[in-house]
């Protein structure tokens, strides 16, 4: 076998920055934001419930005090300010209404704006503007300060204009209102000018942002709402948030990996790379190395985490890398003379059973030439990246034509049916139990074998036997198990616990990450006809139909795990995702019906990659494609022969189809 690594230099040039139509940077979950929201305002109402005799007094005292320190400083334009703006009806309803409604409006505004387009700096906005609010809202409960407008010598405009939902009038008599330092208004239209700054340098949106302060600055003083001292304090706050945000931010670099990828890199240990991908046989005319470096480039952007690394050992977090190291990432390999499928299986297992380097983007692949008259694209990208259903969408960005799979189009349960799916499913896992028998663990050598079927003929062996092909296909694993190796077979009692990943991916979710659930599932692993345990598969595979079970493992994952420090996630997860809860694992993807091309060479064959978990002997992973069905199976080396299996799982399957459909798969 041997290896070459071309190094082409790129010349990549940078289009002009605008917003991207599509968000290299995953969102936050809306309804986690908006439960935060709804916290931070909670704290307000807190802090606003601090009422008594004793508290007026204080803020009366401190605003005489502040009162004395702006006239001893020359700073008292309040009262000028105030006595004019009265003086003019019209523009004081109007300076009233700007005063209630431009500062949210505006805050409002820029938050959905980064949320829908530049989801890293709503971020670095969102963090800033909670840290700008928590500092004011400490001082609204340990300085109480009465405003202008209550002090003698001012007017109320609000009280004399009538302005409806302003503080003072009757629609919000009940806030808080002895909280003018700092002012929140002057401070949320701070921190708007700054986040706009960072988001762009468009001179007409400076302009506007700087008539916007000042238009504030005017009003809250000239309203007798707050004071000169009071804006400064606002200045104040927004510089301690903004700066807190980015040391914070140089503390903990890119953005943080939900918890349910990050899953996948406390589980990986030394020999077990929890490695997903595909493997892609290419007919004539086969490409070339630059073109496949060229196909991939092109994609790079529209590949979540491709040119993202992890910042440190064990960090789970993106952060952007350097550029891309192509003979590394994609490498040109050339099997022996006379070299067959066999041999290709055997390539394979070795390149993806290899620990993906964390110092640069966690991705690689392999253009693999003597595979008598084809060429194997292999790619393999960390399980952080993507479950298995994310790595084919991801395998579709790189073809021809465009595609994208087919999402549910159906809604999605409502808010209270997840949850009380997720209480149901808790408390289903919570009866499935353990395995009768933790199987013996071998070692980290893989074996790997595939096989291909007509998919047309599997459906009709499958409802011939009145079953759906993810049922025979746990059929066919358990039986094959038992042909193969009867040991091992018996020494799981008879019934192999599998766990089967289940699809939760909502209509209009992206391609990024893990969006899957997992059932367990005891299959019988008899040496019978498949016919014998029909009734018996079907009746335990109902749980896959009732998604009760996936979404509790799915809420465990992503929302119970991120209140557990990251030492008791670890333990979570080498303690559960392995063989003290299951021995196998199978999965049944879906995929386009369509032919395509990679880089100009049709693609004839398509076949998932899976890891198995850390001493787990057995994973099988099926894929249709284009009227097949590819199916891979990735043993421990040690425990279970990956191509003896292979062989009685197809013999097994192939049982039910008829002497033509044999013919066709030969």
């Amino acid at each position: 076998m041997s290896a070459t690594h071309p190094h082409h230099h790129l010349d990549l040039h940078l289009p002009s920055l605008r917003l991207p139509a599509v968000p290299r940077v995953p969102r936050p979950r809306l309804l986690t934001e908006l439960v935060g929201g709804l916290a931070l305002f909670g704290i307000y109402l807190l802090v606003d419930a601090l009422s008594g005799p004793s508290r007026s007094t204080a803020a009366r005292s401190h605003a005489t005090g502040v009162i004395q320190l702006e006239q001893w400083a020359h700073l008292d334009v309040e009262s000028s300010l105030n006595a004019w703006l009265a003086g003019h009806p019209a523009l004081m309803t109007a300076a009233n209404y700007e005063y209630a409604t431009t500062y949210i409006a505006s805050a409002a505004l820029l938050l959905v704006i980064t949320y829908v387009w530049t989801p890293d700096l709503y971020r670095q906005a969102r963090n800033s503007f909670v840290v700008l609010n928590l500092l004011a809202f400490a001082c609204f409960a340990f300085y109480p300060l009465m405003p202008p407008r209550m002090m003698p010598g001012f007017i109320d405009t609000v009280a004399d204009g009538g302005t409806v939902g302003s503080w003072g009038s009757p629609v919000v008599a009940s806030a808080n209102q002895l909280a003018a330092m700092p002012s929140l208004h002057m401070a949320w239209a701070l921190w708007v000018s700054v986040m706009l700054a960072r988001m762009s340098h468009a001179r007409w949106l400076q302009v506007v942002s700087a008539i916007h302060v000042a238009l504030t600055l005017y009003v809250v003083l000239a309203t007798a709402n707050h004071y000169v001292v009071d804006v400064l304090g606002a200045a104040v706050v927004v510089v301690a948030a903004v700066a807190v945000t980015e040391w914070w931010g140089r503390r903990h670099p890119g953005v943080a990996l939900p918890t349910s990828d990050a899953f996948f890199l406390d589980v990986e240990t030394p020999g077990h790379a929890q490695n997903v991908g595909g493997l892609a046989l290419l007919g004539a005319p086969a490409p070339s190395y630059a073109q496949l470096r060229d196909t991939l480039a092109e994609q790079l952007d529209k590949l979540p985490h491709f040119t993202d690394r992890l910042p440190a050992p064990g960090s789970p977090r993106w952060v952007a890398a350097d550029p891309i190291d192509w003979p590394h990432h994609l490498t040109e390999l050339s099997l022996p003379d006379g070299a067959g499928l066999s041999e290709l299986d055997e390539l394979v297992g070795q390149l993806t059973a290899q620990e993906l380097p964390r110092d640069r983007p966690l991705w690689r692949a392999w253009l693999i030439r003597g595979v008598g008259d084809e060429v194997a694209f292999c790619i393999v990208m960390h399980h952080c990246m993507a479950d298995g259903i994310g790595a084919v969408a991801k395998l579709l960005h790189l073809l021809e034509p465009p595609y994208e799979l087919p999402l549910p189009d159906r809604a999605g349960p409502s808010v209270l049916q997840r949850g009380a799916g997720v209480i149901q499913g808790l408390a289903q896992l919570a009866t499935d139990g353990k395995p009768a028998a933790v199987l013996p663990t071998g070692s980290s050598r893989r074996g790997f074998a595939t096989f291909e079927m007509p998919l047309d003929a599997v459906r009709d062996a499958a409802r011939a036997r009145r079953m759906r092909v993810t049922e025979l296909l746990l059929a066919a694993t358990g039986s094959a198990l038992a042909t193969v190796d009867p040991d091992l077979a018996h020494g799981c009692a008879d019934r192999l616990r599998v766990s089967v990943p289940v699809m939760l991916r909502s209509p209009g979710s992206d391609d990024g990450g893990n969006l899957t659930g997992a059932v367990i599932l005891d299959v019988p692993a008899r040496d019978a006809p498949l016919a014998d345990i029909r009734d018996e598969v079907c009746g335990l595979s109902s749980a896959l139909r009732t998604p009760t079970r996936a979404l509790a493992s799915r809420w465990v994952m992503a929302t119970a795990l991120r209140a557990v420090p990251h030492g008791g996630r670890r333990w979570f997860a080498r303690t559960v995702y392995g063989p003290k809860y299951f021995q196998a694992i199978v999965s049944n993807m879906p995929g386009p019906a369509e032919r395509f091309t990679l880089a100009g060479s049709p693609v004839e064959r398509v076949h998932p990659i899976l890891p198995p978990a850390p001493g787990i002997p057995l994973t099988v992973g099926a894929l249709s494609w284009a009227g097949t069905l590819g199916i891979t199976v990735v043993a421990d080396a040690e425990v279970l022969d990956a191509q003896a299996y292979a062989a009685a799982l197809e013999r097994l399957l192939l049982a039910d189809l008829s002497p033509a459909d044999n013919r066709l798969h030969q």
